[in-house]
């Protein structure tokens, strides 16, 4: 464990620990921190966060902070080494925080899917936290871990046998059990009503390299679509059935993009990524892959209008709920990114975790982000401070602590 830094009281802060993913965070921090791990709990309402702290049966400090509060968010990330934040949707509740978190040299890890959140952050705190050496590192769940901590594996597995560099790259989920969460849900409303209001916003959201350093420099690789349906052939013989888009695709290309940006074209030069999901091998399935491209529009244009969000809100999950425990144990997510390199070698990196995605296998993720910035900063990137991505803010300390925490993180050569 490192040492504690001087004039810091708590080495990891639990923001928005009364809600129910926050709270799943928190729990797992209770169950698998190392002892002398110093942990805070912290939110807006002290009796809400002191609830928490009694069914969790830990005695760990209860900071209170409004997410508008930027006085009392900059007093909070002053006294921490580490803030875990899961109050979302982030461009509502996150950009005060991270950007006090930046200001302060505070390491930062949240759950976001939110691509203009995610740009505006860069242009807010990137030569910031530069400066300050916070590692601001967004979209620590399931919605992009797997992408861009998957591409990670597979180009270093790539790079030790010495076989080139990534070219077309398609990471498929092959196999899903557990659902959105409402705070993904939530985020997605919030931005289709940013886009629908601003053009220019929209086109930022649309941009493949939206969240790209420099958009100068990266290649031209003409069209790059995120809502694609292809015969799973097409992308590896070992796959069968028809494959769909995923809902995350166009928030994760632009993530792993960065990466490949941020690590100076690492992936290579003709490196292409995309998304989708296996629909399963019956014969129906490129009926079902092109009915889930055509219910991904309906759901963004439902959410988009008046009466039909209406409905669609008492539908659809809520922030703040989710699924039993019983549920939670039961779901997981399967995710294979396949790739040929430039020397014509094929790869397949692998990311398996058992547990509802969108919850208990969040929380371990965004739980061992903050553990790996917190305890393990020998190990971190060179990249130093930054709006950096998964891969590039906490890299191999990352893959190191998912391994340790039962989720399968591999590549190998096909």
């Amino acid at each position: 464990m490192s040492d504690h830094e001087p004039g810091r009281d708590h080495d990891v802060v639990v923001y928005g620990a009364t809600g129910f993913v926050g709270e799943l965070v928190a729990g797992h921090l209770a169950d698998h921190a190392p002892r002398g791990v110093r942990i805070a709990l912290a939110g807006r309402s002290p009796e809400k966060l002191e609830k928490v702290r009694g069914r969790l049966g830990v005695d760990w400090p209860v900071i209170v902070a409004d997410a508008a509060d930027s006085e009392a968010l900059a007093r909070l990330a002053s006294r921490t080494r580490v803030v875990l934040t899961t109050v979302g949707p982030y461009a509502k509740y996150g950009r005060a925080l991270a950007h006090a978190c930046a200001a302060n040299g505070t390491d930062y890890a949240d759950l976001t899917g939110e691509v203009l959140f995610a740009r505006d952050s860069i242009d807010a705190n990137h030569e910031l936290a530069r400066s300050t050496g916070a590692r601001i590192v967004h979209s620590c769940g399931f919605d992009s871990v797997p992408s861009d901590i998957g591409v990670h594996v597979l180009h270093q597995r790539i790079a030790a046998d010495d076989a080139g560099d990534l070219t077309d790259t398609t990471m498929v989920v092959t196999s899903l059990k557990g659902g959105l969460s409402g705070g993904t849900i939530d985020s997605m409303r919030n931005q289709l009503d940013e886009v629908r209001a601003d053009r220019d916003r929209a086109r930022i959201a649309a941009r493949p390299y939206s969240l790209s350093p420099d958009r100068s420099k990266e290649p031209e690789l003409g069209r790059q679509e995120d809502t694609i349906t292809l015969p799973g052939r097409a992308v590896d013989a070992s796959l069968r059935g028809h494959l769909a888009p995923f809902v995350m695709a166009s928030y994760n290309t632009r993530v792993v993009r960065r990466s490949n940006a941020l690590l100076d074209y690492a992936y290579g030069r003709t490196f292409r990524y995309r998304e989708v999901m296996s629909v399963g091998t019956s014969p129906l399935s490129p009926a079902l892959a092109s009915l889930t491209k055509v219910g991904l529009g309906a759901l963004v244009a439902g959410l988009s209008l008046p009466p039909t969000r209406f409905l669609l809100d008492r539908l659809l999950p809520k922030p703040g709920d989710g699924p039993s425990e019983k549920a939670r144990r039961a779901g997981h997510l399967t995710v294979d990114i396949f790739t040929t390199t430039t020397t014509g070698a094929r790869y397949k990196a692998r990311f398996k975790v058992q547990g509802d995605p969108g919850y208990a296998a969040t929380a371990v993720m965004l739980g061992e982000a903050g553990l790996a910035l917190a305890l393990n900063r020998d190990a971190l990137p060179p990249s130093g401070g930054g709006v950096l991505t998964p891969a590039t803010g906490i890299g191999d300390a990352y893959v190191e602590r998912l391994r340790a925490a039962g989720i399968e993180v591999s590549a190998t050569r096909i």
